[in-house]
């Protein structure tokens, strides 16, 4: 799908990766769609690159229903938002297991339904999932966050294959430990174990890469992650030991602290 000239909805510009995002997307000549809750961390960058917002709470289904029909005409929708979604699910309220469950993976299902039959009724079109390698392994501390991803990519995968041949492609990107930008940046935290990190360009060329060239999945991460990852997704208690061992929790117990009022 080429990017240059196409109507990009971006959900989740204003923070962390989508600020990067945005500036590429606008560098590729996209006509640009932001959205987001707070207008006044939405329209300093929209100004900034020429795009377009629209005001919507990702977690309101109206909301959500809203944001499509504002949109309509879309070419390619790119859904990035997410809530961190840390800690024992012991400690969330239903209240806030609906809102990570609506934000992660209901919003991203819902918008890609709503705008997808116009896409194929063109015949082209694209739909960019932002997911996160915790869609592929397990962590501690993590419970809902990692129940969406998990559930994002098998939308993804699937959603791919009813589109198949109608024009519209359909792809995941999911990178593992992000510097700069991501949630080591916000939280303070370390990586568990020394872990590779890589930087927010290298998520963005995936973007870019899965949209260009109809990729299916593309995992943004050091080779030793994406093997570490692929092998925890296999052996999941051999994976439990193995994030004891080299002060998982720790890091984890940083990042939760940090995040509980993102609920």
């Amino acid at each position: 799908m080429r990017i240059a000239g196409a109507t990009v909805l971006l959900t989740g510009g204003t923070g962390g990766i989508g600020g990067a995002l945005v500036a590429e997307l606008s560098r590729r000549g996209a006509d640009l769609i932001l959205t987001g809750r707070r207008r006044e961390a939405l329209e300093p960058l929209a100004e900034r690159y020429g795009a377009r917002t629209i005001l919507a709470d990702l977690a309101d289904a109206d909301d959500v229903q809203r944001l499509a029909e504002e949109a309509a005409g879309t070419d390619i929708l790119i859904a990035n938002a997410a809530l961190p979604s840390s800690g024992d699910v012991l400690d969330y309220t239903p209240a806030q297991i609906d809102r990570a469950i609506a934000v992660n993976l209901r919003t991203p299902a819902v918008l890609a339904r709503l705008l997808a039959p116009a896409m194929v009724a063109g015949g082209r079109g694209h739909i960019c999932f932002v997911g996160s390698l915790s869609g592929v392994a397990a962590t501690k501390s993590s419970s809902m966050y990692t129940a969406t991803k998990f559930g994002l990519r098998g939308f993804s995968l699937s959603f791919r294959q009813d589109l198949h041949g109608t024009g519209v492609g359909v792809s995941i990107v999911q990178p593992g430990f992000v510097r700069d930008l991501g949630m080591f940046a916000k939280t303070g935290a370390s990586a568990p174990g020394g872990a590779r990190t890589v930087s927010p360009e290298r998520v963005v060329k995936g973007v870019m890469r899965a949209i260009e060239r109809d990729i299916a999945e593309i995992n943004v991460a050091p080779v030793e992650l994406k093997f570490l990852t692929r092998i925890a997704s296999q052996f999941p208690g051999f994976s439990e030991r193995v994030q004891r061992l080299v002060g998982a929790e720790q890091t984890m117990d940083t990042i939760v602290t940090a995040q509980r009022a993102s609920r």
